[in-house]
Formats: C-alpha cells, structure tokens, sequence
C-alpha cells in the first residue's frame, strides 16, 4: 500500500500477528473505553480481513478489520497517534479492499464521537442510535457501486460534508431557495474551513440567487467576508437559468450530492463517478458563465 509520512499500512496476517491486533484494541477498548474484554474479541476475527497500522520505528499505532458481513469495524489507533490520519489510512484501506472484491456496499457501526468522521468518508447514518457495549452507536453506510439515496437533514449533512471534505481544490455549490439549514450545520461549517484554509490553493464556487442571500446563515458569511480569494459568488440572471430547480454540491475528486429540486434536500450522493460529476459540473458551469458577481454578502453584517 502507499506509504503516508510518519506510518504506513499493512495486510496482518492473523495467524501470526492477532496479539498486535489485540494489544491496540485492548488499549483503546478495554483500557480506554471500558469495553468488556469478553466483548472484545468474537468469532469473527479469525474470518476477517485485518489491517495494521506501523509507525516508521515498526511500532504497531492502529488497526481494523473487515467482516465476511461487509462490515467495517474494531477501528482502533491509539492515544498518542491520533490526529495524523492514521485513522483515515486504515478506513481508505479496507475499502478498498472491499472495491478489490467487488463489494456493492460497505457497513459499521460507528461510535458518536466518530460519527462526522465516517460522514466526510461518505458513509451516510441509517436508523435510530443504538447502544452497543454501553456505548452509542449509529449505523452508517456507504455504496460503492452507485447512488445513496439522501433523504433528510442528518444525510444530507453527511452527504455534504464529504464531497465538501474530498475535494482536492476545487469546489462547486448550487444553492436554490433557502439552504440555511443545511449550510448552518456544524459539520458542514467545519468541513468548509477545512477546506478554505487548507495548505494548498483552493477554490470555491458558489451559485446564489441574490433574495436568498440574506438567509445565509451567518458563521457562513463571515467565511466567505473573510476568505474572498478563496469563494467565489455569483448570481443567475439568464431568465432560463432562474428557472432551474436543481441544486447540490460538486468536486474535482468526482464526487456529487445532486437534488433535483434544489429547495428541498432530497436526492442522491455519488462518490468517485466521474462521469456523473463531469455531468453536474457542466451544467454548473454553463450557468456560471452566464451569471454575474454577487456582491450582496460582502456587505451583510455579522
């Protein structure tokens, strides 16, 4: 697998290598999170496909397993490693483990706490919150072979920050009516800064009508005060583009949350379909260049 600075991962053979498995998940399970040591371990482990985390020194920092359930789970990086996307390395890996198999779709059960994390990965929530092993837990899911249907707030959160969360520099966003909501979420917030003020150059387009600029929430426009080199508005003003009903978030990385009727926040997510995002990024862009600079929100106070 690709080397990331500072680790790496790898295929643990689990004949050989389940007491580096259990050393991690014991730490950050049964010591961390007082998971009983009975619940830990399961039948499933020797029938999963488990990966390993290794810093550059050789010490084991994480790891995660596959299920013959297409589950992913016991995704475990210990205290002194997080926050350098080892995390994030071990999740890319079993997927794509489960795209080598020709898997349709992908589970887990995420814990609360992790919940945005496997949201800006295009797993979107299912059900109501269930506790497991004392803790709570949602359902979450991510296709890999198609469309995921969005069908209200805490999905369309999802589905937003992720396509927010992976693009590399460039941004696309058609808002129509009222978006407020959505674009006042936390978890979107927070992936837009992410991305805004990311090392590299980026940029940010943004289709607006100029009545709706007003109910933009207003940690959003104090973003985009803020960042003008990064977003960029601009407003329809050709009477057959004033009459498109769809809207939706767009990426470089070939990924979309497409709504046909753009003022309500049912549609679809579509993660790495180029072809589809190319789709709605056209249509995107034939509007944009019609359209003009929106200068309202430079002016709305805060």
């Amino acid at each position: 697998m690709n080397p990331t600075p500072g680790f790496h991962i790898e295929r643990a053979d689990y004949a050989t290598q389940q007491a580096l498995l259990y050393g991690v998940r014991h730490a950050v399970f049964v010591v961390e999170q007082q998971v009983p040591v009975e619940l830990e371990i399961d039948a499933l482990d020797p029938l999963s496909h488990h990966v390993l985390a290794r810093a550059d020194d050789g010490q084991v920092i994480g790891t995660a397993r596959l299920t013959p359930e297409q589950r992913i789970g016991r995704m475990a990086v210990v205290a002194a490693a997080r926050g350098q996307g080892v995390g994030q390395a071990l999740l890319e890996a079993l997927v794509a483990e489960a795209r080598q198999r020709g898997w349709g779709e992908v589970s887990l059960h995420a814990q609360l706490t992790a919940r945005d994390f496997y949201a800006r990965n295009g797993f979107l929530p299912e059900g109501e919150i269930f506790e497991e092993a004392g803790i709570a837990h949602q359902q979450m899911r991510c296709r890999l072979d198609g469309a995921m249907r969005v069908d209200d707030l805490d999905s369309a959160t999802a589905a937003a920050s992720s396509v927010i969360h992976r693009a590399r520099r460039q941004l696309f966003i058609q808002l129509r009516g009222d978006d407020s909501t959505l674009l006042g979420q936390p978890q979107v917030l927070a992936a837009l800064r992410r991305f805004a003020t990311a090392r590299h150059a980026k940029q940010a387009q943004l289709l607006v009508h100029e009545a709706d600029v007003a109910h933009l929430p207003a940690p959003l426009v104090a973003l985009l005060q803020r960042l003008p080199s990064v977003f960029q508005l601009r407003e329809p003003v050709d009477p057959a583009d004033c009459l498109v009903t769809s809207g939706g978030f767009c990426n470089d990385a070939g990924d979309c949350y497409f709504r046909p009727m753009g003022e309500r926040l049912e549609g679809e997510l579509s993660l790495a379909s180029a072809s589809r995002a190319r789709q709605q990024e056209a249509l995107f862009q034939r509007i944009w260049e019609r359209s003009r600079n929106c200068d309202a929100v430079r002016v709305l106070g805060v």
